[in-house]
């Protein structure tokens, strides 16, 4: 098989493996982009998601300021006990300075978590599962790559967790402090060609005076086993913060359990403007392990009845055997019997 045909079917076997199963050959990350895929890594499976990256915002032009700084966006998930069931903690730390440009210039050195969520994931509808049509034709080209209208129906998550912001945090609406919940509803369309878009809905710090609405659509296309392209769409709503971000980047895949990313942030809006840039790295340990009877075990006759049934017909024809045997040893004494007499 030449090069071709090999990464042809290594990307064919990677969708099929992503579409019928929590757990994953090769990692599945959120990043890059900030929307979170419906389902979870897997039963025992530890993942660690980091991205460092650099801001800059300027607000003209009443209150006019400008902010520069760093910060780091950051996820821990796990996999409990049910392959639908992934708990997180996930946040963003922010070290910046804002100076003021307008009338009295003053510098304001800040730091702080912008966010900070612990919280779990559920899929509670895959349309994935068990279902033939999706697998992959290894011999069609265009029966993997032609449009099907079931797959506009979404696997769905949803997911509840509760923020914690510290007292007097510079990133968050005076008087925020302590816990608040936060609900989300995640979707996620697997199309042909490595089309993957991916839909979050979510309602954070629900009771404070900072409860916003937010939406992310994002669509991802892998071109190869290695690459993946996205494109991304955040808007936010809320009486302290509101805001139109757009974020492009990519990712590689280095190995089996490591992937890389980056993505620059932008809108288009002057209050306050906003552009960033930021590098990920995604990495698993992985401590799963699949079931001793599958699915598709049962599918080809690899059931625990089916084994019965071939260990019954094994201990008939040994029994026919051994009854052959005996039959055999019996022959052979008459024939010595009847040698012993003629001498």
């Amino acid at each position: 098989m030449n090069p071709m045909k090999s990464a042809f079917c290594f990307l064919l076997t990677l969708i099929s493996i992503q579409a019928y199963g929590q757990y994953t050959d090769v990692i599945n990350s959120n990043r890059p982009g900030v929307s979170r895929s419906a389902f979870s890594v897997g039963t025992n499976v530890i993942q660690l998601e980091v991205g460092p990256y650099i801001i800059n915002e300027k607000r003209t032009p009443a209150a006019a300021y400008k902010a520069s700084g760093f910060g780091i966006d950051f996820a821990a998930r796990y996999g409990l006990l049910l392959e639908e069931l992934e708990l997180n903690i996930e946040g963003t730390y922010q070290n910046d300075t804002k100076t003021f440009t307008s009338n009295l210039s003053a510098e304001e050195k800040r730091s702080n978590f912008k966010a900070i969520t612990i919280g779990a994931k559920y899929l509670v509808y895959d349309p994935y599962k068990n279902s033939e049509e999706k697998k992959p034709n290894l011999y069609s080209w265009k029966a993997n790559h032609s449009f099907k209208w079931s797959s506009l129906i979404p696997a769905v998550s949803v997911y509840l967790g509760a923020n914690f912001d510290s007292k007097d945090n510079p990133y968050t609406a005076p008087g925020i402090e302590g816990f608040s919940p936060k609900v989300m509803i995640a979707t996620q369309n697997n199309f042909a060609g490595g089309w993957v878009f991916v839909m979050n809905l979510i309602k954070d710090r629900i009771g404070s005076d900072q409860s916003d609405f937010q939406y992310i659509l994002t669509l991802t296309h892998s071109f190869s086993p290695q690459w993946v392209i996205f494109g991304e769409t955040q808007g936010i709503q809320s009486d302290f913060y509101a805001d139109n971000l757009f974020r492009f980047g990519g990712a590689y895949l280095w190995g089996r359990n490591l992937q890389l990313d980056t993505a620059l942030t932008f809108n288009t809006k002057d209050t306050p403007s906003v552009f960033g840039v930021n590098f990920g790295v995604s990495y698993r340990l992985d401590f799963h392990k699949d079931k001793e009877i599958k699915d598709e075990d049962i599918n080809n006759g690899n059931s625990a009845k089916e084994e019965g049934k071939r260990k019954s017909r094994r201990n008939k024809k040994d029994k026919k055997k051994n009854d052959g045997d005996d039959t055999d040893k019996t022959k052979k004494r008459k024939r010595d019997d009847i040698d012993f007499d003629n001498e």
